[in-house]
């Protein structure tokens, strides 16, 4: 059955489409006969008891340089679409939790993926500590004092700001680095919300794994490897996707979390793990279905609307 599905996401415009997952999202919604529309978390408005868009009319392609046409926008109401993806990038602040409130009010009459709710009540270096004995040894604080302990306990340590995403703001501090009070200013400086530290795994060298998650099931797994000198991985900041295999300790930590996952509606998600260490979980827009397709095989994006078109089947 053709839906009607209304992506909220960065400008289209911008987009990488040789490795940008919302863009794999889209072709597969549309070969499967979806009619697309696309607007910004801007133009999301709520206005007398409605949650309304301006959005426009989107065709995409994966011709480089000609990926997309949109038609001329109009206002919506979002409650008349069958499916919006929640899919623009963090940071996850005011904004994106508002516009997480706004969604809600649609959802599950209309279904977001993922789970507006759950999006907020998973902030995703912050969700995993759900877990007990999946992480590193971990600190959230503003408290300087409990970071120097923290640090003089573990040694080397990655200091990350609690809200952000791809890898922006991430430091590795040495036991005897000079630097923590100035990295502490600069995230006191930025905003008022605790920083995460966590104890230095050495398995980074070797990779960050990104696993993918589809309704509570593990897709597969790409490593990203670091450059050399560096400790982040993230594709965005410049590492590179290579093909891994999951290992029995990556099933067993998808084995913990997955139902949870399942059962908040958090549809796509990506872990990341390092070691045997699960580091973050991510919710809000996770990238790496591209990349798993091009060394696996395995679309992740199919079993995505395989199984929205599941949920919508039993409401």
């Amino acid at each position: 059955m053709s839906r009607i599905v209304a992506i909220q996401m960065d400008p289209i415009e911008k987009i990488d489409i040789s490795g940008d997952s919302t863009f794999a999202l889209a072709l597969e919604a549309q070969s499967r006969g979806h009619s697309l529309l696309y607007y910004g978390p801007r133009e999301l408005t709520f206005r007398d008891g409605r949650v309304v868009a301006r959005t426009s009319p989107l065709e995409v392609r994966n011709v480089k340089g000609n990926h997309f046409t949109l038609g001329t926008p109009q206002v919506h109401d979002l409650a008349q679409v069958d499916i919006v993806l929640m899919r623009q990038d963090p940071p996850f602040d005011m904004a994106y939790i508002t516009a997480t409130y706004f969604l809600e009010k649609l959802h599950p009459a209309t279904l977001v993926v993922n789970n507006p709710a759950e999006v907020r009540n998973a902030p995703e270096k912050l969700f995993v500590t759900d877990f007990p004995g999946v992480q590193p040894p971990t600190l959230i604080t503003s408290d300087h004092e409990a970071i120097y302990d923290f640090r003089a306990r573990h040694g080397d340590i990655v200091l990350k700001p609690l809200y952000g995403g791809g890898g922006s703001g991430v430091a590795r501090l040495l036991a005897d680095d000079p630097n923590l009070d100035a990295l502490l200013e600069l995230h006191g400086m930025i905003g008022r919300e605790p920083v995460i530290a966590q104890k230095f795994i050495p398995a980074v060298s070797k990779g960050d794994k990104r696993i993918l998650i589809v309704d509570g099931e593990p897709a597969g797994a790409i490593n990203r490897v670091p450059n050399k000198g560096q400790i982040r991985s993230n594709l965005r900041v410049g590492g590179r996707a290579e093909p891994v295999e999951l290992t029995a300790r990556d099933r067993e930590l998808c084995s913990i979390i997955g139902p949870e996952l399942k059962k908040r509606g958090l549809v796509f998600v990506g872990v990341d793990v390092i070691g045997d260490y699960l580091t973050e979980i991510n919710v809000t827009s996770p990238t790496g279905a591209q990349q798993l397709k091009r060394f696996t095989g395995v679309d992740a994006t199919e079993l995505m609307w395989t199984a929205i078109e599941g949920r919508l089947g039993r409401s």
